[in-house]
């Protein structure tokens, strides 16, 4: 089990960065869309993710598959951040402490759409605001990390050549 997983990091996600710097994508770029598909994967709004993820790629020049599938494998921090955003934004706009699950809130939205938004409209306004506080500093966090990381990458995929120059 352990070995594929390291045989799809190696190929699917490696392998994905090391082409992207062989077409000359600046590490920069590439950890500006490694940043961006992460942060964006933690959005507490189910289902939104993705399209966010495609409008900030065009507006950026980013590259869809990259930052899409890291939306995709960062996609669990959505729901595991969930309720921190929620009570974050809670206790930020000092509101009143609204009593929830995911699984009833998958439940309620399944059953009406409509009616879980009515019930629950001002409780994801709080996770939004949760997440557009913690967002700006894990990115800054995350940029300076998968920074260093696609520069050592950079180096060690650089041709023979011109890394002895």
């Amino acid at each position: 089990m352990i070995s594929r997983v390291l045989q799809f990091w190696r190929q699917r996600f490696l392998g994905l960065l090391v082409s992207q710097l062989r077409q000359g994508i600046s590490p920069q770029k590439i950890a500006l869309t490694l940043t961006l598909g992460v942060c964006v994967s933690a959005f507490p709004i189910v289902g939104t993710t993705s399209v966010i993820c495609f409008f900030l790629g065009l507006w950026l020049r980013l590259n869809q598959p990259v930052i899409q599938f890291v939306n995709w494998l960062a996609s669990p921090l959505q729901m595991g951040l969930l309720l921190v955003f929620v009570r974050f934004g809670e206790w930020l706009t000092r509101a009143h402490r609204v009593r929830f699950s995911i699984p009833e809130l998958w439940a309620k939205f399944h059953a009406s759409p409509a009616g879980f938004f009515r019930e629950f409209g001002l409780t994801c306004w709080h996770g939004i605001i949760g997440w557009f506080v913690v967002a700006p500093v894990a990115g800054v966090l995350l940029y300076g990390l998968f920074l260093f990381l696609t520069r050592q990458l950079a180096r060690q995929t650089e041709p023979l050549g011109r890394a002895q120059e």
